[in-house]
């Protein structure tokens, strides 16, 4: 599961990363992390694609919760008995706790 996670989210981290150094032009020296190339890779993707550059940082937004909601949906569905026996605990531990009407 934690291989899952990581490789779920290390391409993440550099994407973001790189997205918003590269957009504020924190480039540190490197080229690959400055406005010029920010705005160059978006325009190529948003030829490829057809579509206007200043929408895909959006799409891309998007596409990241519509994954996430995935994977946690298959994080979930794999670990249903666990979650389903301390879903119960739970609720039993909170029904001990509540006062009792007749006392």
């Amino acid at each position: 599961m934690r291989w899952l996670l990581a490789l779920w989210g290390l391409p993440l981290a550099l994407f973001w990363s790189w997205y918003f150094l590269s957009y504020y032009d924190y480039n540190f020296g490197y080229i690959m992390l400055s406005r010029q190339v920010h705005d160059l890779v978006f325009e190529l993707y948003g030829k490829a694609l057809g579509i206007d550059p200043k929408l895909l940082p959006g799409m891309i937004a998007k596409a990241l919760v519509l994954d996430s909601f995935i994977l946690a949906g298959i994080i979930a569905f794999r670990r249903r008995r666990a979650i389903q026996d301390w879903f119960r605990a739970r609720r039993r531990l909170a029904s001990h706790m509540r006062p009792s009407l007749n006392a």
